[in-house]
């Protein structure tokens, strides 16, 4: 062998050593981004088997507000004078707007129906990547995100379904508001960190809800411990913790393969339906679950950097 293509060959192996860390950091960060998503995906169940019925507004509310307080008493930062713009914009579209559509679409729309429109995300994120930065996505990151959307219709949607064209919008609405808040917050990487950019959304965000929860929703009644403990999982895990994991994951990864890790939340609703619940998962219902998984999967390693070197 020649000296050249000796140092060819070493160049070929660092290289190779450098993709496969990048590619195993990536799916430590996919993973634990991943754990946000499957967080909220146990809300459903601790809202419908423990909350007061009707109170949308004051469970978004009680969910972003108090974690938001925690995490800024903890941090004790205020964002610099430049930042403030992006922190009102990004609190509302990551949470505030996104959380009064999502109810609004959850109230007119069977779960199902809903989901099935919210699963469209991670499609409008690479359409914003691709019209703003001109950054076209991989076919295989498209076609997957076309194959999550099927996968997820197939296994949610019934034919005795409900069409309403109020809900429907409201549900295209918040997904394109979440979607928008995602592209952004990796966009403009605030300057802070993580925990501080973190609370003063849920803050803000919390803020934000708290005219909607006191117009909209009946006052809280005489809460029983349950009640007590199901709104500090909420607050605690399904907001402070999911969502510094998610901004995290906005942080290092793809837009697109965080916003495709959401499809996991009604996923794990099913799942949690099914082994706490009672609810049958079988059939074309078990096919589209694992439609979605695998759709998940091509997503995150079409935007991974080993894919991205190939």
């Amino acid at each position: 062998m020649s000296r050249l293509s000796a140092r060819i060959v070493y160049l070929e192996i660092k290289i190779n050593g450098v993709l496969m860390k990048a590619s195993d950091k990536s799916s430590l960060d996919a993973l634990l981004t991943a754990l946000a998503p499957v967080i909220w995906g146990s809300t459903y169940i601790v809202t419908t088997e423990f909350l007061p019925p009707d109170r949308p507004f004051t469970a978004a509310l009680l969910r972003t507000l108090p974690a938001g307080l925690l995490l800024l008493l903890w941090t004790r930062q205020l964002p610099q004078r430049g930042e403030w713009g992006r922190l009102l914009v990004l609190a509302a579209l990551n949470l505030a707007v996104f959380q009064a559509l999502l109810f609004v679409a959850a109230y007119r729309l069977p779960g199902g129906v809903a989901a099935v429109v919210g699963a469209i995300q991670p499609l409008l994120v690479m359409g914003l990547a691709w019209g703003v930065d001109a950054r076209r996505p991989p076919w295989l990151a498209l076609g997957a995100s076309v194959l999550g959307v099927a996968g997820m219709a197939a296994l949610l949607l019934s034919p005795q379904a409900r069409w309403d064209g109020l809900g429907i919008a409201a549900a295209l609405a918040g997904a394109a508001s979440m979607a928008a808040g995602t592209y952004l917050a990796r966009r403009w990487k605030p300057a802070m960190p993580l925990l501080a950019f973190t609370g003063w959304q849920l803050l803000v965000a919390g803020l934000m809800l708290l005219p909607l929860a006191a117009a909209l929703d009946a006052p809280l009644p005489r809460l029983a411990a349950s009640q007590w403990a199901a709104y500090a999982y909420l607050s605690l895990a399904g907001a402070l913790l999911a969502y510094a994991l998610w901004f995290r994951g906005i942080a290092r990864l793809s837009p697109v393969a965080v916003s495709s890790l959401g499809l996991l939340s009604p996923v794990t609703a099913v799942l949690l339906g099914w082994a706490l619940l009672g609810q049958t998962l079988a059939g074309l219902s078990l096919l589209g679950l694992l439609v979605v998984l695998a759709s998940v999967l091509a997503v995150q390693w079409a935007m991974s950097p080993r894919a991205a070197a190939a």
